[in-house]
């Protein structure tokens, strides 16, 4: 017998018919009701992306075919649900079912709640990374008091509005699936045998959303060739973190998205594409191991500091014809090398050190920071100096720990980490930390405290970063409110200008080459593939012997540290791949390395290739004034393979271990 319905009196009229009519379905009925809902939550989601976004979107005239293709990835992971609870009602007689009824009202509560809460956080998610969530939302995850703290102060709305939605879809759910699992019309065991196999190839067929060889993937919804942001919205979000936990599992072998290339020729192409010369190569198993002197003599080898700067994107620096938020930065390119045409390698934190600091290639995967096999004996700055006989030094304001920064520079020749415990009265505390101006005054005191010993350090600030908090008194505002990027930018120039002001003061300033460099943009967005102007980063480098000029040349954050080594006065043996910008030929014009979520950017002068997931490569011409990817007609097989190589390189490299020192 049917269960009696009991609802409240809004909802028994309407409610209370819809029900029944899925409890005279049967065993089916619980199965299709989940499908129905989980499809009408990802239908909404994307309607309200759609409009929110709505004259990016309809920048692809096809930009409809997201709700067909889209619910094709919603099937996806329905599907997979739907196997286990298919299998127990039809399999099972009605009593059984009905005694466990509560697991099944929790089991389809959960996964609703799930993707509920998970297209709500779409929203907050897309405004800062311009992405479905994905790996960074997972790793963020077990870093919850910081990211705890930035949600609330920056997302105070968004959050209060999904605790109050998410109550009400768990209620909602809760009462629905009760009544469904316990109270559904019971069937015959042989009908319920006759269904079996219809439904469980329905389920098949569904979960591989495909009846060709090869199953849908991440790929098909990256159905637009156009406009990334729509190819995002066609995916749902419980589909996107998913696949990003799977990734996170399996370290991300890149020739699995992009193709394969045997080891001889990935490092043939390689080494041809440096400017190392063949007697500089050490015999031995690490394959880029090489000799690297210093074109400058020095009386001693000179210390170094790379200043890694959050968030500090080409466009909010004066030098670089950005807005006027940076004075400081901008005089100290007066002073030495100012890169002008400089790009990151990705778009976190742990993107910019991977490259900057240890002078790593990308890959589509975690950064080497997050990863297993790197967290010793792993080739980074650290060790390189620490080895020449200096002491090396990681200062940060906030938590060490976070990202896992501390274990990795630990394990891999950073002897001392300065981080929050050691900042006993700050003049300012935020989420993130300390104020940037703590920090720029605790690096001069680490730095002064080392006497005539050389030292490198790495100094990574926090001010410039969500919710953007900050002292007061210390700036004109640029704009209203206080909290807001462009005042933040112009905050951290600020602390900028503290350090060198201290630093002019100090006996190592004269032994000392100091990088000003930016970790990564501000969030990334854009609808090309790799928005290639989001990469775009301020560099200056000063200190003894380096010449006043502006490198105007593309080139990498792996080309900087290369660079550094050229006035360092210090002869070294390091594996790095990038390349001492001072040694360029008359006629290179330089090139640099972009990771934008699975697809890679291949940047030589002004023509780009992209290597995206399991496509053939696309190549396009770069305007640096509109800042638009044209594409060219096709890219040239060479320019491809030598994509492809500097694609797989890292990985290579990663998992055999050899990618260290002597």
């Amino acid at each position: 017998m049917i269960k009696k319905l009991r609802l409240l009196p809004g909802l028994r009229s309407r409610g209370g018919r819809l029900l029944q009519t899925f409890q005279r379905l049967g065993p089916l009925g619980p199965l299709v009701f989940f499908a129905l809902a989980l499809l009408l939550i990802y239908f909404l989601s994307r309607v309200t992306l759609n409009l929110l976004y709505f004259s990016r979107v309809t920048q692809e005239p096809k930009f409809l075919l997201m709700y067909p293709i889209g619910a094709r990835m919603d099937m996806i992971v329905i599907c997979y649900a739907l196997f286990l609870p298919a299998l127990f009602f039809l399999l099972l007689p009605y009593r059984v079912n009905r005694f466990l009824s509560y697991f099944w009202t929790v089991y389809f509560t959960l996964i609703t709640a799930i993707a509920f809460f998970m297209e709500m956080s779409t929203f907050a998610f897309v405004r800062e990374y311009d992405l479905r969530p994905d790996s960074v939302f997972v790793r963020y995850l077990k870093h919850y008091k910081e990211v705890g703290g930035t949600v609330w102060k920056a997302n105070k709305a968004d959050l209060l509005v999904t605790v109050l939605l998410l109550v009400l879809v768990v209620w909602v759910a809760w009462k629905s699936f009760r009544i469904l699992t316990s109270g559904y019309r019971p069937l015959r065991w042989t009908k319920r045998l006759l269904l079996l196999p219809v439904v469980f190839a329905l389920l098949f067929v569904g979960a591989r959303s495909s009846l060709a060889p090869r199953p849908a993937n991440i790929s098909t919804a990256y159905w637009s060739e156009q406009n990334k942001l729509v190819n995002e919205f066609t995916l749902n979000s419980t589909y996107s973190v998913l696949m990003a936990v799977i990734r996170l599992s399996d370290e991300k072998d890149p020739s699995a998205v992009y193709g394969k290339m045997s080891e001889a020729e990935i490092f043939a192409r390689v080494r041809a594409k440096l400017t190392i010369p063949d007697s500089a190569y050490i015999n031995s198993d690490i394959p880029f191991l090489h000799k690297q002197a210093s074109a400058v003599k020095t009386a001693r080898p000179l210390n170094v500091v790379i200043v890694l700067e959050e968030s500090l994107g080409a466009e909010y620096v004066g030098f670089l014809g950005g807005l006027p938020l940076t004075p400081n930065l901008d005089a100290l390119s007066k002073e030495g090398i100012s890169f002008t045409d400089l790009y990151s390698t990705g778009t976190r934190t742990v993107r910019g050190i991977e490259a900057t600091i240890t002078g790593f290639l990308p890959t589509p995967g975690n950064s080497i920071v997050n990863l297993g096999l790197s967290r010793t004996g792993f080739f980074t700055a650290g060790e390189l100096f620490r080895k020449a006989g200096y002491t090396t030094h990681f200062v940060y304001g906030g938590e060490s720990n976070f990202d896992e920064m501390r274990s990795f520079f630990l394990g891999n020749g950073f002897e001392h980490i300065h981080d929050l415990p050691e900042f006993h009265h700050p003049v300012f505390k935020g989420v993130w930390g300390v104020s940037d101006e703590d920090l720029m005054v605790k690096a001069d005191e680490v730095f002064r405290a080392q006497g005539d010993k050389p030292f490198f350090s790495v100094v990574l600030s926090t001010s410039n970063h969500s919710p953007f908090e900050f002292p007061d008194g210390r700036i004109q505002l640029y704009e209203q409110p206080k909290s807001s990027v462009h005042n933040a930018m112009k905050y951290a120039d600020y602390a900028i200008g503290k350090l060198f002001e201290l630093a002019k003061k100090s006996a190592y300033y004269q032994n000392t080459l100091f990088l000003v460099v930016a970790d990564h943009n501000t969030r990334v967005f854009g609808d090309e593939f790799v928005p290639v102007h989001k990469f775009h980063i301020p560099g200056v480098l000063i200190g003894p012997n380096v010449p006043v000029q502006a490198f105007g040349k593309v080139a990498s954050q792996v080309d900087l540290l290369p660079t550094i080594l050229h006035f360092a006065g210090l002869d070294t043996e390091h594996p790095m791949i990038g390349r001492d910008l001072m040694a360029l030929p008359e006629g290179d014009p330089g090139r640099c390395f972009m990771q934008y979520g699975n697809n890679f950017g291949y940047m030589v002068g002004d023509t780009v290739t992209i290597l995206k997931p399991y496509l053939p490569a696309q190549g396009f011409r770069y305007d640096k004034k509109s800042f638009r990817l044209t594409p060219l007609a096709s890219v040239a097989a060479e320019r491809a393979k030598d994509a492809l190589a500097f694609s797989l390189l890292p990985w290579k490299l990663y998992e055999s271990k050899r990618y260290h020192l002597r």
